[in-house]
């Protein structure tokens, strides 16, 4: 049996760059090396999975004869297609040998493709169990984009190392948290019918910021206990979730906060960078010390006698307080807010910091950053 297809080189490549992404460097099957295309219809579909993840996408043929699938080997088809200008390229595969031939307007390429039956299925979703929802992309893209940045890599506790991504009649919400940062992303401009939830894991959600980034329509969102779906134009994607209940993020996010300072992010943050140059290595700590109308940002590593000290303007009404961050972890938060200006609210030097926009991007966002603070030496 023979299917033959001709498809754009810039185009494909394009495609398979994104899909591709699934694929691990090191894979316990061989099948996973390799995409899988099938061809029905004159609709070519590309798939890549590395078993927990699995993300396809569909391509138009210019032309095409025949229906059928094959696996071909992802590294070599991406090494070639890098190197084509753009030009129709014809793809030639005899399904019983599964050799094929690639045409190019100079040449012939052949390789061998591997039998596609090997490749793993899209795990099919238990009916009675089933959550669907229809959202913006926007709205998905901006509740990954805002969170993933916190997410942790702990073998011991698996649920902190995705997004809790939180459904209810009124809102969406997506919590991110290494312990050592919160962030907590809620939209007001999505509903539902029921409330659900799940814990999204960190490298599908990376795939979708990448695939939602290209895509301005809507994302349907299909999920049972195990596995999610995410049908998006072009492309779907499915993966294993993580099971297990995420922590009560509420129970840690300080309320009725005395002291609230506004300062400008940009000059707060590269005073940070700036600091941080003279903070010690081991533990990044610098300080904040508050005070009406001014901010000093200082740092010190005693090991090398170096320290760092700068002033800069804020809004503080009260009295003066000191408390300590890990440097890093707080020029993250401020790399991740958007808005001109920020508000800094504390409790104790030994409670938590909460980072606010001043102002919301827009009326349905709602942005909270939660620091753990550094105890200071006397």
């Amino acid at each position: 049996m023979q299917m033959n297809f001709v498809v754009s080189s810039s185009e494909l490549l394009k495609h398979l760059q994104l899909v591709g992404k699934v694929i691990n460097s090191k894979n316990t099957l061989p099948i996973l090396d390799n995409y899988l295309f099938v061809l029905e219809n004159n609709e070519l579909v590309i798939t890549a999975s590395d078993l927990e993840t699995t993300l396809s996408t569909k391509i138009l043929p210019e032309s095409s004869e025949g229906n059928g699938s094959i696996a071909i080997e992802a590294k070599r088809l991406n090494d070639i297609l890098k190197e084509f200008p753009e030009q129709p390229l014809r793809f030639e595969i005899n399904q019983s040998n599964r050799k094929i031939d690639l045409r190019s307007d100079r040449g012939v390429f052949t390789i061998m493709g591997q039998n596609p039956e090997d490749f793993p299925q899209f795990p099919t979703l238990d009916e009675s169990r089933l959550f669907t929802a229809t959202m913006n992309s926007e709205v998905l893209f901006a509740g990954i984009n805002k969170t993933l940045f916190a997410t942790a890599d702990d073998e011991l506790r698996p649920v902190m190392n995705g997004i809790f991504i939180e459904i209810s009649t009124s809102d969406i919400t997506f919590v991110a948290s290494d312990s050592h940062k919160l962030v907590r992303y809620r939209r007001k401009d999505f509903t539902s019918e029921t409330e659900s939830s799940f814990i999204l894991p960190k490298k599908p959600a990376m795939l979708l910021k990448n695939l939602l980034n290209r895509d301005s329509n809507n994302v349907q969102i299909q999920y049972d206990a195990k596995n999610a779906y995410f049908l998006m134009t072009d492309y779907k994607m499915v993966c294993r979730l993580v099971e297990g209940r995420y922590p009560a993020y509420n129970s840690v996010i300080p309320v009725n906060n005395p002291y609230k300072m506004i300062v400008d992010r940009v000059d707060f943050l590269t005073s940070l960078k700036r600091v941080n140059v003279f903070s010690n290595q081991a533990s990044n700590l610098v300080k904040l010390s508050v005070n009406p109308d001014k901010l000093e940002v200082s740092a010190q590593d005693i090991d090398y006698s170096i320290s760092a000290i700068e002033t800069i303007p804020c809004q503080f009404d009260g009295n003066s307080i000191d408390i300590g961050f890990k440097s890093v972890f707080l020029i993250e938060i401020l790399n991740n807010l958007s808005t001109p200006d920020i508000i800094l609210e504390m409790t104790d030097p030994s409670r938590a910091g909460i980072l606010l926009p001043f102002n919301h991007e827009t009326e349905n966002d709602d942005t909270l950053m939660l620091i753990m603070p550094m105890m200071l030496s006397n």
